[in-house]
């Protein structure tokens, strides 16, 4: 897996209270709910390359090894 770029965004107070509940109530980190947005518009503006990954679903991961007996 490649390393991650971390930045610095600044943003008003409400637009992240927004993101924020936006974000939990899909089940994402604030920070994964941005990348979520960020990537979204740059398939729809055709700007996404065509390496990237694809973002984890939402939520928990599942767990592999399920002893059900």
């Amino acid at each position: 897996m490649s390393e991650r770029k971390g930045i610095l965004l600044r943003l008003d107070p409400a637009v992240h209270d927004a993101l924020a509940r936006w974000a939990g109530d899909e089940l994402r980190s604030t920070n994964a709910q941005i990348e979520y947005l960020l990537r979204r518009a740059l398939s729809e503006a055709g700007r996404l390359p065509r390496q990237v990954a694809e973002m984890r679903k939402p939520g928990r991961p599942r767990s592999e090894a399920r002893n059900v007996t």
